[in-house]
């Protein structure tokens, strides 16, 4: 066999493990293992902790959504950090008049690890919640969120985030379209024992379990892979829904993930340990699998197409390959093209997982110059 067909089958069927035969061996998994999370009512006080920068017009909605919540108000108690906010947060939150609400100030603006960092010391909740400046939770969402705390194993919780995309956008479709593959696969990673990837929306944590941060790391992902570190359960609640507009702009979408996926590689980088097989057992192939392949799916995707390249020059069924490869990469252009328009399921498909892709491309490339990033803008 030539070199360039051992490329092509490995790289061909690494992509096809990746996003395939991972998920369907999560699925068998589940069933045997079927490691379900005891549930129950608890009301534990909780502090939900919101990072907010130039957060002015969607703010006091968040804030008065949590107000709202079906939880007992003696219990419950938020801290907002404006991170050097200087559109009118500040003004917004201190308008609301909430005895409940902290506000902390953040200056020079130094992220959200920072804040959260700032936030925590002076949290009086035995569980920390995590919410994005613009998540509006459902009313019971909070309670189904904690119930999984009273399994001892348990020590991070993160919601379902439903996106929602109304104005048809194919980035928005595609987006919805992502999240349901993820969520199913968090749930079956859930009753595996841990799942290794969280919204950061609407995720939950036992105070005891926090850690600081360097500014620099990705807190819906370092922070969970700490809790596992230290022997608890992470795991994931479907019944506990955040609402957020997905991104209809392709610009927007395509920063937020070369943002997450540059910031997970550093954490990736500095929670190398939990790859170990031999100290971290079946974690430590859901990491590699769910999270460390699907960074370098790029490179993968890259050598299916050069090997089959070169290798349609001497035979049809090489070439009927290739075509397939490029009828799939045409799809992805089509979308491109007219995605202000609502298109077949395949097509957004095709699209969306391009976009995800090249993102995951550029940020390799950033990661491997040695680039971080702390600070961004608001999604818009």
């Amino acid at each position: 066999m030539q070199f360039l067909e051992i490329m092509f089958i490995v790289s061909g069927g690494t992509i096809f493990y990746i996003y395939m035969i991972y998920p369907l061996l999560c699925s068998l998994l589940a069933g045997v293992l079927n490691r379900v999370p005891h549930r129950a009512e608890v009301v534990p006080a909780t502090t939900i902790l919101i990072a907010a920068h130039n957060e002015a017009s969607c703010i006091v909605a968040t804030l008065r959504n949590k107000l709202a919540l079906d939880y007992p108000a003696d219990k419950l108690d938020i801290i907002v950090v404006s991170d050097g906010s200087a559109d009118g947060t500040d003004e917004r939150v201190e308008e609301i008049g909430e005895s409940r609400i902290v506000l902390i100030r953040q200056e020079p603006r130094a992220g959200k690890t920072a804040a959260l960092n700032l936030a925590v010391p002076q949290a009086r909740g035995e569980i920390l919640v995590f919410s994005d400046a613009n998540s509006l939770y459902a009313p019971l969402a909070l309670r189904r969120l904690l119930a999984p705390f009273a399994d001892a194993t348990v020590g991070y919780v993160t919601g379902r985030m439903v996106y929602k995309a109304d104005d048809g956008s194919l980035t928005g479709e595609g987006c919805s379209t992502y999240m349901r593959y993820e969520n199913r696969l968090r749930a079956w990673e859930t009753r595996m024992g841990s799942i290794v990837g969280v919204d950061g929306g609407i995720d939950a944590v036992r105070r005891e379990l926090y850690e600081p941060m360097r500014p620099d790391q990705l807190p819906d992902f370092v922070l969970p892979l700490a809790v596992r570190e230290k022997g608890f359960r992470v795991i994931y609640e479907p019944s506990a829904l955040l609402y957020e507009d997905a991104l209809g702009d392709p610009g927007d979408e395509f920063r937020m993930r070369v943002r997450v996926t540059l910031r997970a590689l550093h954490g990736l980088r500095d929670k190398a340990a939990l790859l170990n097989p031999f100290r971290h057992g079946l974690f430590a192939w859901q990491l590699f699998s769910h999270k460390l392949l699907r960074y370098l799916a790029p490179l993968f995707f890259l050598g299916a197409f050069l090997s089959n390249l070169v290798l349609a020059r001497d035979s049809q069924f090489w070439t009927a390959l290739l075509l397939l490869q490029v009828g799939f990469y045409g799809l992805a252009w089509v979308g491109y093209l007219l995605r202000r328009r609502r298109l077949p399921r395949l097509v957004v498909l095709a699209y969306y997982l391009c976009l995800i892709n090249v993102a995951a491309a550029v940020a390799l490339v950033r990661f491997l110059r040695g680039e971080k990033q702390v600070v961004w803008q608001p999604r818009t």
